[in-house]
């Protein structure tokens, strides 16, 4: 019997997105993202086809120890849409400090027209979740401690 994996937290993730640039300004503008890396390393540089291999013409961006890729979605699928029903991703949830951090997203959410639910406390779990969604509509969460 093959022992279980100790995983730590999660890496990095990519998304498909219908819009980059759109995306792009979401992540960093309102969840503070740095980008990490948009171009693929200059022909000629040994690294030249992994960096467009692994970039697909989008981006790579980091906050904390958290990597996100964001990625053009296919020609042949330019009008798909995020839908937590189907099989994939039901949604991400980012962790921040404390309430203070979900009051203070909430009012920027507001400012900035970003579609949102309520804060709700889940004292089962001892949490305190934000729903929100990003320009595609991909199901987002802020979680922080109750």
């Amino acid at each position: 019997m093959a022992v279980p994996l100790s995983l730590g937290p999660v890496h990095h993730l990519r998304l498909t997105v219908t819009d980059v640039e759109r995306s792009r300004a979401f992540y960093t503008e309102l969840l503070g993202f740095q980008i990490a890396m948009d171009a693929p390393l200059p022909p000629g540089d040994p690294h030249h086809d992994l960096t467009v291999e692994v970039l697909q013409d989008g981006i790579v961006m980091v906050n904390g120890d958290l990597l996100i890729g964001l990625r053009p979605v296919d020609a042949e699928r330019a009008g798909d849409h995020f839908d937590p029903f189907r099989c994939g991703l039901d949604h991400l949830s980012f962790g921040v400090a404390g309430r203070a951090e979900l009051e203070a997203a909430v009012q920027a959410f507001e400012e900035r027209g970003v579609e949102h639910g309520g804060i709700t406390d889940l004292p089962p779990f001892g949490i305190a979740v934000l729903p929100f969604k990003d320009p595609d509509g991909l199901a987002l969460e802020l979680t922080a401690p109750l």
